[in-house]
């Protein structure tokens, strides 16, 4: 990250996350949803932020988009002026209440608590779990374990329909009467459907598309395009770029399974700290044995027996640490 966020209160005083909490500025959104995949730290402070800022005592009274945004502007406006006057010298904690109270008070206007709570509705899986669930348009979404997926509020045909994801998710897009865009925000690109089923992957180090039907449009930051057709298998290294993969193992986790073939462990290696969050050790030549067969990926204690019982690894797990060595 560019700037250092030392404590909760200097998030309440960040144009860009605020833009992120009111969901006024794509780019801010997808940054701070990038941040917060990546540093721990950072989502600590953002959660903490966002359950205090929940906390606030707001009025009964309805806004519409346009005077959300100009609150934000003024409360904008009225913290840079804050910051002129010194307000910052005061402690840290003061600091945190006088940034809220300015919130609450924006332009003489009160926003309303279900609308900070449901203005940003999302999902999100823990470690181990895999969930399906229904979108407001109908569609439906099955999200990987410890996995994010925000989406915009009050969907109304003719309009996009927009979500932002971080981990991995398989997506079945319900088509609308006036086919309205179905748009899934991950780092580096966009993806533009309609009606479609497909699979995306959004982590710290990769992002890829499997297209199983249908058609969408991927859109980089430089503005690039480029169509997928069913059984495209789309990859992001610095740019966008096709592979030929098998679909039933990309799709595999859905049903709680792994398949691999001739897959190396490093990559089975890196599943198990997804999925688990727990701390991986292996040696690093090990990590290039070759994995085939299916195994089951709904327990962590069954899969790492599935993994010893091929009979070229020793095993040992200790609380949130696992040691993988090969067999004599």
């Amino acid at each position: 990250m560019s700037k250092n966020y030392a404590g909760v209160e200097d998030l309440l005083t960040d144009e860009s996350f605020l833009a992120w909490y009111f969901r006024t500025d794509t780019r801010c959104i997808r940054q701070w949803e990038e941040w917060i995949a990546a540093d721990p730290a950072i989502r600590a402070r953002a959660d903490q932020a966002v359950d205090f800022l929940r906390t606030l005592p707001l009025d009964q009274g309805q806004l519409d988009e346009g005077q959300i945004t100009i609150a934000e502007s003024r409360l904008l406006q009225t913290i840079r002026e804050a910051e002129t006057k010194n307000v910052r010298s005061i402690g840290g904690y003061r600091r945190w209440i006088a940034a809220a109270a300015v919130l609450a008070i924006v332009a003489g206007i009160y926003l309303v608590r279900p609308l900070l709570v449901h203005s940003t509705p999302e999902l999100h899986t823990a470690y181990g779990e895999v969930r399906e669930s229904h979108l407001p348009d109908g569609s439906s979404v099955v999200v990987n374990a410890d996995s994010k997926l925000v989406f915009s509020q009050g969907w109304e045909d003719g309009k996009d329909r927009e979500v932002w994801l971080t981990g991995e998710a398989f997506f079945h897009v319900a088509r609308t009467p006036l086919k309205s865009r179905f748009i899934v925000h991950v780092n580096h690109f966009d993806i533009i459907v309609t009606g479609t089923q497909f699979n995306v992957v959004n982590r710290q180090d990769k992002a890829n598309v499997m297209l199983k039907e249908g058609s969408v449009t991927l859109h980089t930051e430089e503005g690039k395009d480029l169509k997928m057709v069913p059984g495209d298998f789309v990859e992001y290294r610095s740019s966008l770029e096709k592979k030929i993969v098998r679909n039933d193992s990309v799709l595999a986790w859905k049903e709680h399974k792994l398949i691999f073939d001739g897959t190396p462990l490093r990559d089975l290696i890196t599943i198990i700290r997804e999925n688990y969050g727990v701390t991986v050790v292996t040696d690093g030549e090990l990590e290039e044995k070759k994995l085939y067969g299916i195994m089951p990926n709904d327990n962590l204690d069954v899969l790492l027996l599935a993994l010893q019982s091929t009979g070229d690894f020793d095993i040992i797990h200790e609380g949130n640490k696992i040691l993988i060595k090969a067999h004599p």
